[in-house]
Formats: structure tokens, C-alpha cells, sequence
């Protein structure tokens, strides 16, 4: 089998198991969105979730949060780690929407990027989200499964990112970041991988091995 029929084999899969909506975080707009995906690096979704309705209740827009101090940012965030960083990047970034983009989260990568605390990761959760595009979200989890399943043999997300691009068509590519992300969750541990009980295990190397 080569690995784009594996790629989608495995895509449609994990489809056909796991619920059609997957949310992660919960939002009301754009803006709330790429915010809390700033914030959720090196973090929890939930740890986020716990901070972000006095966040946006107190800056509910990019002209808002522009003008926040970051003495009270830093406060708000706190819980997620690294909140001095990502009291400025939060700031900055809302900052710069306004300045090139009018106040409107952009609807592409390229754009997306250009904000401060923006990585691709980041811009693919947005441009798959809320723009229906196609994205692949390389978070910790979708890293160790791909891997794994052996859809790619890189470790670094830009890399990871352009392997799965290559084998996955783009209708398929932010389900299965998704549902990837999702089964990394529930079955695919970091430490304790309950293989023996995974709906990918015929497809899956690591899996093999693991139960030798």
C-alpha cells in the first residue's frame, strides 16, 4: 500500500468513528479564537477555557485588547503559563489586526503569520475553523500519531505540516488534524498507547512493535 492510500484510509477511519463536530475551544468570533489559540501553547484547551470569559469581558475586540495594560493582561492569563509573553503577544497582535487589517482576522496563513505570538500551527487552526479551508494543525498530539502511523518520520511541525500535505487531499487535511488530535487524546497516548484496543492498530508500525 503506499502511503497516500494508507493517508486516506487512515483519514476515513478515524471520520467514520469520531463525532463530526470536534471543538477543542470554545469561542464567539474570530478574534476570540485566534486569541485563545495564542494563549494555548504550552497549555490545556481547559486551562484556557478557565480564562478566557474574563478576558473577553473585559476586551472583547482587537481595539480593546490594543489598548489593554499589560500589568492587567498578565493578571487575566496567568493560569496559562508564560503569561508575560503572551500578555504582549496578545496585545501586539491585536495591534497589528487593526493596523493591517481594519480589525478583521485575516483569512489566510501568509496573513495570519504576520501577527505576533502566530505560528502556523496557530494560522491553520484558524484558516480550517472558522474559514473552511484547508489546514493541517500540528499540535503535540497529531505530531505523535502521524509518526506513529508512520505518515511521516519528521518531528518538527513545519515538516510534519508539508508531509501530510503531500499524501492527504485537501478536503481531508483539517478533519483529519481533528480527529488525529482526538484519537492522540483518547487512545494514543504519550506514555501509555492502549494499543490493543486502537482502530488503527493494522495500519500502525509503532503498534506492532509494541505488542511483540
Amino acid at each position: 500500500m503506499n502511503i497516500k492510500t494508507k493517508a486516506a484510509q487512515i483519514a476515513d477511519i478515524l471520520d467514520a468513528h469520531y463525532p463530526p463536530e470536534i471543538q477543542f475551544l470554545h469561542f464567539k468570533n474570530n478574534f476570540e479564537l485566534l486569541i485563545a489559540v495564542i494563549l494555548s501553547a504550552q497549555t490545556t484547551d481547559e486551562q484556557v477555557m478557565r480564562v478566557v470569559p474574563a478576558l473577553f469581558a473585559r476586551f472583547p475586540s482587537p481595539k480593546e485588547m490594543a489598548k489593554a495594560d499589560i500589568p492587567v493582561l498578565e493578571k487575566l492569563i496567568h493560569a496559562t503559563g508564560f503569561f508575560h509573553a503572551k500578555a504582549k503577544n496578545i496585545k501586539a497582535a491585536s495591534q497589528k489586526l487593526l493596523d493591517l487589517y481594519g480589525g478583521v482576522v485575516p483569512n489566510t496563513i501568509e496573513e495570519l503569520i504576520k501577527l505576533p505570538g502566530v505560528g502556523r500551527k496557530t494560522a491553520n487552526v484558524v484558516v480550517g475553523t472558522v474559514f473552511d479551508k484547508p489546514a493541517v494543525i500540528v499540535d503535540t498530539h497529531f505530531k505523535r500519531v502521524t509518526w506513529r502511523l508512520g505518515l511521516t518520520k519528521n518531528t518538527e511541525p513545519d515538516k510534519v505540516e508539508a508531509d501530510i500535505r503531500k499524501i492527504l487531499a485537501p478536503e481531508k487535511q483539517y478533519r483529519f488534524s481533528m480527529t488525529a488530535n482526538l484519537h492522540g487524546r483518547v487512545c494514543c497516548h504519550a506514555r501509555k498507547p492502549e494499543c490493543d484496543n486502537c482502530l488503527l492498530k493494522d495500519y500502525c508500525s509503532y503498534c506492532r512493535t509494541s505488542r511483540m
